[in-house]
């Protein structure tokens, strides 16, 4: 993995808009097979191609496929995973969510009517785990590959990475007899996703929202029950990423797709220490977000481990504002001078449309500035760090 040895190296967290006509290549296979194969692959892999040079001309270094060709950064897995069956129906609203839904449900009813079920190719169901779970994405994972790496091939890119889900409960079990042994097995099916993209060559970034999501405030669960429960969520991630150097690994951790008022969230300083422990290279994590500015004090006394990177996200990706390059630079310089230069790689809070839908949260415009004003802060943080 690529260090900031020389300059600020610029990355971010990896999902990026679908157009219209490739939402509704999925929307179509989806729902009729009424796409062939040939079609769809033809345009992802444009797809693909097309948002890594917008990339590269944003000045983004560290550079990914923009799940192109992913339902979202979860939902994907519904077609990689045997042992599951689709039924209608929605998954309960974490109570994370619920407690914010009680305190702004005028605001939520706005949010859910636009960004909820049916903005999107396929409709929320929910995946039910009716027999072992096994990975059957390997010629999947194998096109991402070979997609990322054909487009990366025109351009000068310090680095490519690929993301991938976390082990984590995204369906509902009624299979294995404890959720520990079914959340086992879903770590070993993903196991063989992580070496895939790992022996291509790539850096495999693991998506994690459920470590965060565990420690967040929950009136059904004690604070210490919630911190065991991170805890055994970290050892199954580590377990699954047994042998691969953590070098060839970032993580991914964040606050979720709750663009609302945050009033709920759980401190930074409370996850940190988990987050640490997680075998990675290199950790992503939300500083832009408003609610999370601020905890670039926490550096000032937690020792970051040697040979690691953190990957602050300087972007925020649940408003459309464009950050700008001198405040940009700022954070970055404090975070720099706190953990050393080489150690900071310059991100975004999180996926700039982590399902895919025609209407994500930040328009796909707006992106490209925000990572154009990414670029033009490492530049200026250059000029202050060297």
């Amino acid at each position: 993995m690529k260090r900031s040895e020389d300059r600020i190296l610029t990355t971010h967290v990896g999902s990026l808009a679908r157009s219209h006509e490739l939402l509704d290549a999925m929307k179509a296979r989806a729902q009729n097979g009424q796409i062939d194969d040939a079609t769809f692959e033809a345009l992802v892999t444009g797809a693909v191609s097309e948002v890594v040079g917008q990339q590269v001309a944003c000045g983004i270094d560290v550079v990914t496929d923009g799940e192109q060709g992913k339902l979202g950064f979860l939902q994907y897995l519904s077609e990689r995973l045997d042992g599951f069956e689709t039924r209608e129906g929605r998954l309960p609203v974490p109570p994370s969510w619920q407690l914010e839904i009680d305190m702004f449900p005028e605001y939520y009813a706005q949010y859910m009517q636009k960004y909820g079920s049916g903005t999107g190719p396929t409709t929320s169901n929910v995946m039910v785990c009716i027999g072992p779970v096994r990975y059957r994405g390997h010629e999947a994972v194998q096109r991402d590959i070979a997609r990322l790496k054909a487009a990366v091939a025109e351009h000068d890119v310090a680095e490519a990475f690929l993301p991938a889900a976390c082990p984590m409960g995204f369906g509902l079990n009624e299979f294995y007899a404890t959720e520990d042994e079914y959340m086992a097995a879903v770590a070993e099916a993903l196991r063989e996703e992580y070496l895939a993209i790992v022996d291509s060559g790539l850096i495999l970034q693991v998506d994690d929202p459920w470590l965060i999501e565990l420690l967040m405030e929950d009136p059904s669960v004690a604070p210490e029950q919630r911190r065991e429960n991170a805890a055994k969520h970290v050892a199954l991630i580590n377990h699954a990423l047994r042998d691969i150097p953590p070098e060839r690994v970032r993580l991914h951790t964040c606050y979720g797709l709750n663009h609302g008022p945050r009033l709920h969230d759980v401190a930074f300083s409370d996850v940190v220490d988990f987050m640490l422990e997680i075998d990675a290279g290199a950790y992503s994590f939300e500083v832009g977000n408003p609610r999370h500015q601020h905890e670039w004090r926490i550096w000032e006394t937690k020792r970051l481990p040697e040979g690691k990177v953190l990957m602050p996200g300087f972007l925020c990706h649940a408003h459309n504002f464009v950050e700008h390059p001198q405040l940009i630079a700022d954070s970055i310089v404090t975070y720099a001078e706190l953990v050393g230069r080489e150690n900071v790689i310059a991100s975004a809070d999180c996926g700039f449309s982590s399902r895919a839908i025609y209407t994500p949260e930040v328009h796909p415009t707006v992106v490209w500035a925000k990572l154009e004003a990414l670029a033009e802060g490492a530049r200026l943080a250059t000029e202050r760090l060297w």
